[in-house]
């Protein structure tokens, strides 16, 4: 004679456990470790170009600040980054705080993790000359462009570039557009 077993009861030595097994669990992990590695450079590169546009537009910032500057002030001409800008509120305008550019992470020298400088051309009678520069703070991780302006207003970049440019050679890299 048989016995009947109800469906639903466990017959003598089989018990189920509930839950994953580690084998299950192992092919997750897995496949979440090779979703990773395929999206983590995507997710750098995207980094990289942000600081990139942002490193451009600074430079662009504080190009139009160097013309106001020397408006403002058309006895000293062009000046440094520091001295465009000021405090964030009450900002009162003078030589050493024009207040034109009152975003103190830029005007201190570090954004977006690039390094910035400008620099009115203190030999120069009048400062009638500037070099901006923009290089990334660890190169191939922040940034893999370089930025620089003088007075013509071009904003050029080259490719790798480990800190800032002289004058004469951020005349020979290419504009931006180009």
């Amino acid at each position: 004679m048989h016995t009947i077993v109800p469906i639903g009861t466990v017959e003598a030595g089989m018990r189920r456990e509930k839950g994953f097994s580690l084998i299950e669990l192992l092919i997750v992990v897995a496949i979440i470790l090779i979703i990773a590695a395929i999206a983590i450079p995507n997710v750098i590169r995207a980094k990289i170009a942000a600081n990139e546009s942002s490193a451009a537009a600074s430079v662009r910032d504080i190009v139009g600040g160097e013309i106001a500057y020397a408006a403002a002030f058309p006895s000293l001409g062009y000046t440094n980054l520091v001295n465009l800008g000021g405090p964030s509120s009450g900002c009162v305008p003078a030589p050493a705080t024009a207040c034109i550019i009152l975003d103190n992470g830029l005007t201190s020298g570090t954004k977006s993790g690039y390094q910035f400088s400008a620099a009115g051309a203190t030999p120069d009678p009048g400062n009638t000359t500037y070099l901006i520069d923009a290089w990334p703070v660890n190169l191939n991780q922040s940034g893999l462009k370089a930025y620089c302006a003088v007075e013509d207003n071009i904003i050029r970049w080259t490719t790798p570039s480990a800190g800032p440019a002289a004058r004469a050679t951020c005349l020979t890299y290419g504009s931006i557009g180009n």
